[in-house]
Formats: C-alpha cells, structure tokens, sequence
C-alpha cells in the first residue's frame, strides 16, 4: 500500500488521514466501566468469585450474608480498578501536554501558530532549535546553506549522539520566501513502526524542479520525538500524523510474562479447585442422605416432606458457598502488592548505582522479580555489555607492516611516526581511508579544537586516531569533507555512501580529490566482508595473519580497502544507483545488490586493531553467578578468535587443561553436520572426566544448524553450560532464546544496543545496560542497570529475596484460607451435614481482609540469610532454582498444616464451650480467636529476620482483632452484642487460646528443630553460623561434572527427551532423593555442586521445534 502526500495543499488536507491528535488512552469515560470489568472478569479465578457471589443472592442455600463475598471482591475490583484509571489518568496528561503544545506551520502561504493536534498530513512544519519534533516530517530546509540539521533522537531510539539529515536533492537552493510556497507529491509507504527505514520519492512540481523524481530515505526525515539541534530552523512537510507516527505504531503494550511462580500458584489453585468439588459432592451427598433418613424424624428441623425439584442442589451449593473460601481471593491483590514493592526495592538500591554517570537500576517490569531467583540461562552480548564499549586504536598492519606490536600502541610507533612523517603512501591511504570512510560529525569547539560525535565507537576511535597521526578530519560542509593533514588542507567531495548493514558487514564512500578530480572508493568492514572483494593478483596472506593475531589478542579488527574509480564507471553505476534508491519495492535489497556491483577489485590496504576493555568486575561477576549454577552463553558480532579471548578472560571458559572449547564450524550442511555429530560425540563422553566445556559456533553453521539440525543442537544445548556464538545477527540472538525456553529453561538476556532488543523481548526477563549505545536496549527491557556487575546483586539478591518471600505468601495465603474452611466442615458434622456456617459474615470478611493480611505483606522485609551472606555462597541460589519453597511437596505440608490446625482448634474449642450453655456466636468467636492466635505465631515462627515493623505487624494485629471486636461488641445490632466481653472475662476464654496455641505449634517446633538439627539444609547451617557470629564454613566452588545421556543415543538423532521427573522436597529440607538440581545422597557440606545437565532419571523436557 501506498500513501500520497502532497505538499501544502490545503484543499486535501482534511479529507485524506488522520489528524495529529495522539492518544495511548486505554479507556475513555464512557467505556471505562464496562471494558475494565470484562478484562477483569476474563480471568477464570475473578469469573469463580463472581459464580459464588451470585449464588449467595440465592437466600435458600447462602450459609452466610453475600456481603461476606461481595465485600471483598468489590473492595479488590475497585483496588485494581482504580489503579488503572489512575494509569490512564496519566497517559491522558501526557497525551494532553503533547497535543496542545503550540507549532508553525504554512496555512495559505502564511506562517501561523496552531496546537500540535491539528497538523494535518501535507502541512509545513517550521522548527526552531531545540523543538521538538510533533510528527514525522520530511525535511525540505534548513538554516544551514547545504541543507543539514542535527538532531537528538534518545526519545526514539535511546542513541544519544546527535545524528545528521539532509533535505532532499530537489530542495537544495530553494529559497526561505519560495519554501512557503513550495508544492509537490510525496509517494511514500503506508504508515509503519521501522525507524530505520523510510523508501519514498518526491516530485516538486513546477517552477521547482521539472517533475524529476527525487528518492528519500531515513535521513530525510525527522521523525516524532526527535529534538532539532545546533541549527537555527529547519522546515518538513507532514507525512505520518497522530498514531500513524513511526513512534505511535511501536506503541503497544508488551505482552506480560508469566513467571515460574505464577504457574505453579495456577497449578495449586486447579488443584485445591478440584479438592473442593469433590468435597462439595461428598459433603452434599451425605447431607441429602442424612436430611433422608434422619432429619425427618426430628420434629424441630421442621423438613416439608416433599420439596420443589431443585432439593436435592440445595446442600450441594450450600457446600460450595461455604467451601469457596479455599482459593484466597486476596491472593492476586497481596501478590501485586508485593511485587510491586519488590521492584522498589531494586529501584532504591544505593549499591546498584554506576557512579560514574549516576544512572540507578530501575526495574520497568513489576511482575517478574521472583523468577530473577530462578535464572538458569544468561544470554549476553558482549560488546558494551561486558566491556566498556570504549574504543583505542591500538594497533594496525599496512601492507604487511606491523605497528604497536612492541609497545601495544601504533599511536607511540616510531616506525609508524616515521612513515606518515616521510609520506609514505600506503600509510597516507591508510589514513585517509580511517579519515573519511565514516558517517562521524566533526564539531568546532568555542575554544578551536575539534570534537567528534558519531554514532559507531568504532568510527570514532579511527578518527581520532587519524587526527592523531597528523591526518584530521577538520571539517563536514554539505558533501565537501575538509581533511588537514601536516597543516595542509586536503578537500574530497563525497558523491556517494554505501551504507553499512548487518548483512553486508562493510560500508563504502565514493569520493572526488577536488584538486585532481580523481574518484576513488573507500571500504572499510569486517575481514569476511572485505577480502572477497580484494583483487585478485594482491597477496591476502600476511593480512590474513595480522586479522589472527589481533583477534588472538581479543582486539576488534576492521580492514580498510580502497580503488580508483574511472568516470565512465561511476556514471554508469551511479544512474544504477540512484534508480535503486528510487525504487519503493526491496529497496535495500536493490541497492545492496548494486554496491555490490562497485565493490570489487579492492586494494586492501591493512588491518585496523581496536581495544574494548572489560567493564570492572565482570571476571567476578560471572565467576561468581557460575558458582549459582548459572549458564552462560556469550552472543556477539566479533569474529570468532575476538570471541574466545574476552570469553577466557572474563571467566566464561576455564583455561587449558581444565576447559575444552569445541567448535562448530562449516559453510554447507554436510560439513556442518560432520562438525556437530564431532561435538556431540566429545560432549557426551566427557563423564569420564569432568571438564569444563563449552561449543563455539559462527553465524553462519549457526543458521545452518538451527534450520536442518535443530534437535541435535537443542542436545548439544542442554549438555553445555557455556556457549560462544559469534558472527551472529539480531534475529539468530532470538532464535537461540527461544529454543533455550522451549527447552523449559528459564533464560535472562542482557544487552545494551539495538541490536540486543529482540533477544532482550523473546528472554523470559531482559536486562538492558543504560550505556554508550543508547538507552534503546535499556527502554525494551524488564530491569536496566548501569553496569554489568550489578546483575549479580540482582539475581542473588534482589531476585532470592523476591522469590522466598514469594513462595510464602502464595502459599500461607492458602494456608489460613484452608484452615477456616476446613473448620467450617468439621462444624458441619456435628449440624446435620447441611451448610450452616459456624461464623457469622462480618468475621469471615474481616478475616481475610483485615486480620491475616497485615503480617503478611510486611514479610516483604524478610531476609533468611544477609545479604553479603549470599553473595560470599551463591550455591544456595540452586534452592530458587529448582523450585524447593514452592512446589507440591511444600504446598502439602502446608496443606497439611492447616488441616492439623483446625482440627486443634475445632476439638479445643468444642470440649471447652460445646457443654457450657454457651451461645453460637461465642463458640464461633473462640475458634476465631484460636485461629488468629495460631496465625500470628506461624508467621512468627517463619519469619527468619525481625524488625520492628514486623513485630508491629504481627503483635499489633493480634491486638487490633481484639479491639475491633470489643467495637463491634458494643454496637446492639451487630449480631455479637456483648460476646467478645464476656469472653475476655472469663479465664476459661484465656486458657483456651494457650491450649490451642501449645496444641497447634507444638509439634510444628518440635518438627522444624529435627529438620533444623538433624537434616539441617545448607541454608539451615548458614543461618545458625550467622545467629552464633562464628565463621562461616566455605560451601566449595561448583565442578561441572559429568553428563550422561542415554546410552541408546543415535547421533544427531536424537528421541523426544522424557518428562521431567519432578520430585520435590519439602520445605527446610535436604531431601537425597531430590533429582533436579539436587545434591544428591551423602553430600557433605563442602561438596555441594549440581546434578549433571542431563541423565537418566532427569532430562529436561525439549521440545522439538
């Protein structure tokens, strides 16, 4: 599809598109009720409250008042509610701001001032500097005589450096007066979201230009967002207006992520459902039996003998009524809350500030902070995400000529001093090749000097280094690039850029020596981009090694190249040229195709060495999250041997003899497989001897592997801890997340540039580094940081405390909703099995708004161990990982903890009030008050770190219930007129809470102090030599041990994996027969390391794709 935008024709301009008007509203005032309470009420636990609310309206079966769920489920409805209107309030201010912010445009040849909401598609923009962009534009002038303008686009896509655009060829010349007046058509793609790319032509129509057809790419647009600076006006015509921006079609609101956690509380919720239909089956049978054949008989039940057609659901409903309260309906509310504050956390955390730019970790995401505690897989770039993405030139080869290989800077050479001194003239090409082939801005300071912006750190390091040897890129006016070299000005006209892409590694200019009228081309780009296109008498050899040697040395390698061009053959490729930017259909596969056509028979001048050092603390840092039982897989650009080096020296791989690095490598399918069956083989024969081993792999097996051999790489994946791609590109960086995650891993990918957006999104959390790049991969991302060593406080820290305290909640919330449920049931045995609730409605809602929340909620304060505790033993994080505080193992012991405790407090409170003449409501006030009584102590009890908040929490809820109730006592018409003060006088009343207390947490103490003594987990131990203040014994580094797989393994075929043998281990526990992630049987303490990858009695689930 195409659109037609012509110029400042006000006839068309409001009948074609959209206005300018943006809006990210979610709701407006009259859809906000209706659309909120649909998305609400499309999730299957909100439809249940709701089923069970509507039956209580039913006066024949409700046990209890429907204000007892109604209550809460209004109150959690309005809180969610609320938040999001509150949300949506904000984005309305916002929008708000941005429309009504006042804009120059040209309305019948004058220039007035309007709302930026009412641009119109054709309208002309005026820009003055530091404007911001109100819509995409297509520029059409500037203040600057060549027709440039400087622009900030970090709104757009988190580059910082400025960026340059031209207006079109057919504009140059056109005078400020004729602009207000200019008239033509725009064809141009329909509207959206690729800010990379924009393939259209104009036309300007008489006097302008004779309907010549002009091509317009990215930079001859400013696009909405993008900030006008160093230039006094600019003028753009209107092409993308409102939500058809190139910004307003990114919008969108990302798709949420599911954590381990939420999963598993979705499969306990299924569970605990189903438990209470069978439940409410059995009950509801036994009471229709018992309503039979025995409450007849009894005069005072006063049963019709005969009863409508609905009878025999009423005591089966009446059971699901009274039942219901055994899925928490606080649960979602109290987990949001927490997290919420989980991401705060990691927000206010002074230890994860980069104090040299001042940038704080900041967490976008809210809802995934637990799963940071189960990271298996670490995806990372390298580039500006281990290193510091600071480039020195440090060395160089010229046609076989070593430089900054004695002092390891080519800068100090005197060899090479000496040779750009005496002129000679490779070396003089070779600079004026890192000179002009770049897309960098020289900028004049106020004080004469020369600074540079450019948007690649490679391309500025190569400048800088020319400027340094004498050779200086001084000034940029229009096409004429001014070069001083030895304090002679050398002036080039640059005709043509061939712009670098990821596909063809390279970018080229096509210059004129103004003084000679020689045309020459410039390359520079990788070594596997490059020598191809190097002619075919020159000798590649000692090019070849230098590339080695460098990447040996982990230095970045770019080769420069050049050619003279004859006139007759750039004219003719320049008519190819241009009609391939004309083109709206594959534009950039037309155009690469043609500079292709240029690029060959290159003089390859010499290897540029680049230096990236390592960000502080990184070696550490993956040492350290490698003793987690974190894998690591490094995804990169560089070539292969670059690679391996930043990998051995940031700890990925051990050296030799410990490490073993296995490559994969190959240009067709056969080789390939060859080199991946080789790799297999090695890899599962290496049980015999526990070495750490990794895979290296190119992008270019790597595609082949992943497209004809993709179950044989997702074996050779699940076996290796560690893996080095290079060469890869953006979408394969993806490709290799996904199948990680389909191998049911849970995966974190870090970056720090665009190109690391798509595998930071497919990751099930993404971290993006706020660095030299931009802030683009930092915006995609879940959590940003500002340096790379920071991801290990976030894991180990951030992401073990979210997770324990996690498990926790989700699962006491089902405890203290189960215990007065099943006290409920017991009550029912001894009230003719009919669905009469022993408590009134008032205490069942304030018991599950009021008096079990507050105590749990500040369990977010909670720490088991200190916090340099477990970094000094990141083992422990193995506990997170395989899921030991929140499985059905741990769900059954607190199952079966709420169990045990009604039946404690039914069987006291029944012998000690059943035989007095005691009254209902008291009967059912004593069970209430045993259950808060226990309650209070088992989150004392599994509280590990007190403050006094927490105390507060805990006592001073105990204390509130009771004044609440001494309240509620002293209102006539409550339904507990004077109840609970005559309990507090009785002593009888007092020594029932001890019982039930003593009763009920007995056997919990007495069970926590043998598991605590006698099978004492490491995190037991830990936190007894923290309570004792003595040394903390070391809990040993992590070996890799052997992998085995099943013997009967065909290579490279390779049988559907089985089903994950899930046994779980309950809570403060060090179960032997645990077999993901376990220890395994007779582990000492000092031995504490992982199960193999892969092995008989535990392989993951993969899944073939």
């Amino acid at each position: 599809m195409k659109r037609y935008v012509y110029i400042n024709d006000d006839s068309l301009e409001k009948d074609l598109y959209c206005h300018n008007r943006i809006s990210n509203r979610k709701y407006t005032i009259w859809n906000f009720l209706p659309k909120n309470l649909w998305e609400q009420f499309s999730r299957f636990m909100n439809q249940y409250f709701l089923l069970i609310a509507c039956l209580q309206l039913w006066s024949l079966i409700t046990p209890v008042n429907p204000a007892s769920t109604w209550g809460p489920l209004i109150f959690i409805f309005s809180v969610s509610a609320t938040k999001e209107a509150w949300d949506d309030y904000n984005r309305y201010l916002s929008d708000k701001q941005a429309n009504e912010k006042e804009v120059w445009i040209v309305r019948h040849g004058i220039r007035k001032l309007i709302q930026a909401q009412d641009i119109r598609v054709g309208n002309l923009v005026w820009l003055r500097e530091n404007d911001e962009v109100p819509c995409d534009l297509v520029l059409l002038g500037t203040s600057d005589p060549q027709g440039l303008c400087y622009v900030e686009t970090s709104a757009l896509d988190g580059e910082t450096d400025l960026k340059t655009r031209g207006i079109p060829s057919a504009c140059l010349g056109i005078d400020v007066e004729l602009l207000q007046k200019i008239k033509g058509v725009i064809e141009c793609p329909s509207p959206d979201k690729d800010i990379r790319r924009f393939d259209a032509n104009m036309r300007l129509f008489p006097p302008f230009l004779d309907n010549d057809v002009c091509p317009l790419t990215i930079n001859n647009t400013l696009l909405q967002s993008c900030y006008l600076r160093n230039t006094e006006w600019a003028c753009g015509v209107a092409i993308y207006t409102g939500n058809e921006t190139k910004l307003g079609m990114s919008r969108g609101i990302p798709e949420p992520k599911l954590t381990a956690v939420d999963a598993m509380i979705d499969k306990l919720t299924g569970a605990i459902f189903v438990f209470q239909i069978v439940v409410v089956i059995v009950l509801g049978v036994a009471g229709n039996v018992w309503k039979d054949s025995e409450a007849r008989k009894l005069w005072y039940v006063q049963y019709p003998k005969e009863g409508p057609w609905y009878e025999l659901l009423v005591i089966p409903l009446r059971f699901e009524l009274l039942c219901s309260i055994m899925i928490p309906i606080s649960i979602k509310v109290s987990l949001d809350l927490v997290k919420g504050l989980y991401a705060k956390f990691i927000d206010w955390d002074d230890q994860m500030v980069d104090l040299e730019t001042g940038i704080r970790s900041h967490a976008a995401n809210t809802a995934i902070s637990e799963d940071l505690g189960q990271v298996e897989y670490i995806l990372t770039d390298k580039t500006g995400t281990l290193t510091e993405n600071k480039m020195i030139f440090k060395r160089c080869c010229i046609t076989g000529r070593y430089y900054g290989n004695e002092n390891g800077d080519a800068l100090t050479d005197e060899k090479l001093l000496t040779a750009v001194s005496s002129g000679s003239d490779d070396a003089i090409r070779f600079l004026k090749v890192m000179a002009i082939c770049n897309t960098v801005i020289p900028v004049q300071s106020e004080m004469g000097g020369i600074t540079y912006k450019a948007q690649s750190q490679d391309e500025e390091a190569l400048v800088r280094a020319a400027a340094h040897l004498q050779m200086a890129f001084a000034n940029k006016n229009g096409s004429i690039v001014d070069i001083r070299f030895n304090g002679a000005l050398i002036q080039y006209e640059v005709l043509d850029i061939l712009e670098f892409t990821s596909d063809r590694k390279r970018m080229s200019v096509v210059v004129k020596d103004c003084q000679t009228e020689k045309i020459f081309l410039l390359s520079k780009g990788a070594d596997e981009a490059i020598f191809p296109c190097a002619h075919t008498g020159q000798h590649m050899r000692s090019i070849a090694e230098a590339v080695e040697q460098y990447a040996q040395l982990g230095l970045r390698t770019l080769c420069l190249a050049w050619r003279e061009l004859g006139v007759d053959e750039y004219e003719e490729w320049a008519l190819m040229f241009k009609d391939a930017n004309s083109t709206l259909i594959d534009r950039e596969w037309r155009v690469a195709e043609v500079c292709q056509r240029l690029e060959h028979d290159l003089e390859v001048l010499g290897v540029a060495a680049i230096e990236d050092c390592l960000q502080d603390g990184v070696p550490e840092t993956i040492e350290t999250l490698r003793k987690a039982g974190i894998n690591f897989w490094m995804l990169t650009g560089d070539k292969q041997n670059t690679a391996i080096q930043i990998a051995l020296s940031c700890n990925f791989v051990s050296p030799e003899p410990k490490g073993q690095l296995l490559l994969i490598n190959g240009k067709t399918e056969d080789e390939v497989c060859r080199s991946l069956e080789r790799v297999l083989l090695t890899m599962r024969i290496t049980d015999s001897e526990p070495k750490d081993v990794a895979f290296v792999v190119d992008g270019w097996a790597l595609e082949i592997a992943l497209k004809h051999y993709r179950t044989a790489f997702t074996e050779l994946a699940i076996l290796s801890r560690t893996a080095i791609c290079c060469r890869v590109t953006p979408s394969q960086k993806a490709q290799l997340v996904e199948l990680l995650k389909s191998c049911d891993y849970r995966t974190l990918a870090i970056g720090d540039g665009g190109n690391d957006v798509r595998m930071i999104q497919q990751a099930d959390i993404g971290v993006g580094i706020s660095g030299r790049e931009g802030l683009q991969a930092a915006r995609a991302s879940d959590y940003s940081i500002g340096k790379f060593r920071f991801l290990k406080r976030l894991i180990l820290v951030h992401g073990r405390y979210s997770y324990n305290r996690t498990a926790f909640l989700s699962q006491y919330s089902f405890y203290k909703s189960l215990l007065i449920c099943f006290i409920q049931i017991f009550f029912s045995f001894i009230s003719g099995i009919s669905g009469t609730s022993l408590f009134n409605s008032v205490s069942l809602m304030a018991y599950n708004v009021f008096y079990t929340s507050v105590p749990v909620v500040v369990s977010v304060l909670d720490k088991d161990l200190s916090e340099s505790t477990v970094i000094q033993h990141p083992q422990i994080l193995f506990y997170c990982q395989a899921g030991r505080l929140l499985n059905p193992s741990t769900f059954a012991g607190w199952f079966g903890r709420s169990l045990f405790h009604a039946i404690v407090v039914f069987v006291i409170t029944i012998h000690s009030y059943a035989f007095e003449k005691s009254e209902m409501e008291e009967l059912a006030m004593v069970a209430l008050s045993g259950c808060i009584w226990l309650q209070a102590f088992v989150v004392a009890l599994e509280t590990n770190s007190f403050t006094i908040l927490q105390h507060l929490a805990i006592w001073g809820n105990l204390v509130a219930f009771y004044i609440i109730n001494w309240i509620v006592s002293a209102i006539p018409r409550a339904g507990m007129y004077t109840i609970m003060f005559r309990l507090c006088k009785q002593p009888s009343y007092w020594l029932t809470m001890i019982i039930i207390v003593a009763a009920g947490m007995g056997p919990v103490l007495a069970l926590k102090y043998f598991r605590y003594t006698y099978r004492s987990s490491k995190i037991n131990i830990l936190q007894q030599a923290e309570r004792m203040g003595g040394p903390i014994l070391s809990l040993g580094n992590i070996e890799p041990q052997s992998r085995s797989l099943e013997k009967d393994l065909a290579p490279l075929s390779i049988s559907q994996p089985k089903a994950r043998n899930s046994v779980y281990e309950p809570l403060l526990s060090d179960s032997p027969n645990a077999t993901r992630r376990s220890f395994g049987p007779g582990a000492t303490f000092d031995f504490f390391q992982p199960q193999p990858r892969l092995s008989a009695g535990y392989a993951r689930n993969c899944k073939d794709n």
